[in-house]
C-alpha cells in the first residue's frame, strides 16, 4: 500500500504526513474561475462530468497533493430527491423546504437518485484513470444532519434554527427526513465507489449545533448507519467523518461510528486533539484557513505547529475548515513547503 493517505489511513505514523486541502479546487485560484466561466454558472459545472474533472485536477497539477476530492457539492443529493435547488448570485444555494411529514413522503425514493447523479459518478470514473498513481481520489457527501438543516430551512443558517424547531415540533417527521437522506447516502456514496473513489468522506459542517441526546441521535447515529452499510458493501472501505465543531463530541467519534478518521476543525488545539482525538486512531486537520490569506511566518509556524502535535500518529494534514475564495495560492503553497520540509 504505497498511496500515503491510505497509510495514514489504514494507522501507519508517517515521518511527514500526506496533505489535501478541503475546497482545494475552488475560487482562489484564477484557473478554476476560468474553467467555472466555461461552465456558464455552479451546478452546470458540477454536472459537466469534464469540466468537475478538470477542477479537481488543477490543484493536483498546482500543488502535488497527495489527493484530490471530488467536485461537486453536498446539495445535489437532495436535488436528486425532488428538491428544487438553485444558486443565488453571492448568496449561495437555495431549496425548495421540506417541513411536513408529506413533503418527506413524497421525495423520491433513494433508487430514483442515480439518473440526477450519473454526471457525478462519471466525474469520479475520469478521475480515477486522469489521477497521477500517487494521488488517492476521495468521495464525499453530506452527513444527514447537515443536509437535512438545508432542506428544511431551503438555505445556509447561522444558527440552523429551522431543523431546530422542526426536530422540536414534529420530530415524527424530522426523524423520517433524516433517515431518506441517510438511506440515500450510502447509495450515493457506493456508487462514487464503484465508480472509482477510493476513500469518502462526510461532511457534517452543522453538527456542532446538536447537543447532548441530539448530537447522538442525529450525528453520531447516522453516520454510524452510513459507515456500516459501506463497509459491508465495500470491505476495507477507509472513511473519513468530519463532525465539524463537536469539541467534547470529538472524542470517541471514531470507535461510535466506525471511521478510520475524524477530521477536526480549527475550534480546538491540535494539542488537545493529539491527546484526545488521534490517541485512538487518525485524526485529519487542523490549520486554520486564515493562515492561507494571511501568510507570512505565522503560516510557517502554525503549520509546523500542527505537524509537530499529530507527530506522534497517523495523521493526514489539512485545514480546519475549506479554504476561502480570499485565499493567496502563493500560500497554500508556502503551507505544502512547509509540511514537506524533513
Amino acid at each position: 500500500m504505497s498511496k500515503l493517505i491510505l497509510r495514514a489511513l489504514s494507522g501507519e505514523t508517517l515521518s511527514t504526513p500526506p496533505i489535501w486541502m478541503m475546497r482545494q479546487a475552488g475560487r482562489y485560484l484564477p484557473e478554476y474561475r476560468a474553467t467555472r466561466a466555461q461552465a456558464g454558472d455552479f451546478l452546470s459545472l458540477c454536472y459537466n462530468s469534464d469540466l468537475a474533472a478538470e477542477v479537481t485536477l488543477q490543484p493536483i497539477r498546482r500543488y502535488g497533493f497527495d489527493a484530490a476530492i471530488l467536485f461537486a457539492d453536498i446539495l445535489l443529493l437532495p436535488q436528486a430527491l425532488g428538491a428544487d435547488l438553485w444558486f443565488e448570485t453571492g448568496e449561495g444555494p437555495r431549496l425548495s423546504t421540506i417541513t411536513t411529514m408529506a413533503e418527506v413522503q413524497a421525495l423520491r425514493s433513494k433508487d430514483s437518485i442515480h439518473e440526477t447523479l450519473a454526471p457525478i459518478y462519471e466525474t469520479v470514473r475520469i478521475l480515477a484513470h486522469e489521477l497521477p498513481q500517487q494521488t488517492t481520489l476521495i468521495g464525499f457527501a453530506g452527513a444527514p444532519w447537515t443536509v437535512a438543516t438545508y432542506m428544511i430551512a431551503g438555505r445556509g443558517t447561522k444558527d440552523q434554527g429551522p431543523a431546530h424547531a422542526l426536530k422540536a415540533t414534529d420530530r415524527a417527521a424530522f426523524a423520517a427526513l433524516i433517515d431518506v437522506i441517510t438511506e440515500a447516502t450510502i447509495d450515493y456514496l457506493s456508487m462514487q465507489v464503484q465508480a472509482g473513489a477510493e476513500v469518502v468522506k462526510l461532511f457534517d459542517s452543522w453538527a456542532g449545533s446538536l447537543k447532548g441526546q441530539d448530537f447522538t441521535d442525529f450525528a453520531v447515529k447516522p453516520t454510524a448507519r452510513i459507515i456500516s452499510a459501506l463497509k459491508a458493501k465495500h470491505p476495507g472501505l477507509p472513511i473519513i467523518a468530519f463532525p465539524r465543531e463537536a469539541s467534547a463530541g470529538y472524542i470517541g467519534f471514531a470507535k461510535a461510528t466506525g471511521a478510520d478518521c475524524v477530521a477536526i476543525d480549527n475550534s480546538v488545539s491540535p494539542e488537545w486533539a493529539a491527546e484526545n482525538v488521534q490517541s485512538t486512531g487518525c485524526v485529519q486537520g487542523n490549520l486554520s484557513p486564515t493562515h492561507m490569506v494571511t501568510g507570512g511566518q505565522d503560516l510557517i509556524d502554525a503549520t509546523r505547529r500542527v505537524k509537530a502535535a499529530f507527530q506522534g500518529g497517523p495523521h493526514i494534514f489539512n485545514l480546519g475548515h475549506g479554504i476561502t475564495p480570499d485565499a493567496d495560492p502563493e500560500n497554500v503553497a508556502l503551507m505544502v513547503e512547509t509540511v514537506r520540509q524533513r
